[in-house]
């Protein structure tokens, strides 16, 4: 990529982080366009769907996350690696309004720029509660599915302005149910 095609492609990324931490993952793509000082042309050339824009908003954060497994699945104790990690996903989740409903259809779609993120995101997750199954911290009855459908729930009620305030004590009632004590 060109020097200067890279700087718009980076601005455009900030300014599109901005907006949509602000107005959701609903945002005017033309919006973002405007305050970034680029033409929407310009906008599409770099990201020529909401799901491409979404996707590279998400895919450094999705990594650092799967990096992170990794890293909490050495150093920490399996429970521990587990919430931790948990936690985590759940607050990157929750940072752009809306953007629960992409994730899940993109688990669906493998044509979806969000695919492959979204399964390493899973996959790392499931790593982690096996872990933790295999040494008994947690119920065996559930899978790397279950635990990413319910983070993204708790997200999705993250989402909704009357129930906002509950999601981080449910997520706790979740580990709650998912742990055995």
């Amino acid at each position: 990529m060109r020097v200067d095609a890279k700087k718009n492609y980076d601005h455009i990324l900030a300014v599109a982080d901005t907006v949509i931490t602000q107005n959701g993952a609903d945002a005017s793509l033309r919006d973002i366009a405007r305050k970034a000082e680029v033409g929407l042309g310009t906008l599409y050339r770099h990201f020529p769907t909401r799901e491409a824009l979404l996707e590279a908003l998400l895919r450094t954060q999705f990594d650092e996350l799967t990096t992170k497994a990794s890293e909490f699945e050495k150093a920490n104790s399996a429970e521990d690696a587990l919430v931790s990690w948990l936690h985590d996903v759940f607050i990157c989740t929750g940072i752009y309004q809306g953007v629960v409903s992409a994730m899940i259809a993109a688990m669906e779609d493998t044509e979806s720029a969000l695919h492959a993120s979204c399964v390493t995101l899973r996959a790392s997750g499931g790593r982690l509660l096996q872990r933790a199954q295999a040494e008994g911290l947690a119920r065996v009855d559930i899978d790397g599915e279950d635990l990413f459908s319910l983070v993204a729930a708790l997200a999705w009620l993250g989402d909704q302005p009357s129930s906002a305030s509950r999601a981080e004590r449910l997520f706790n009632m979740m580990i709650g149910t998912i742990l055995i004590s």
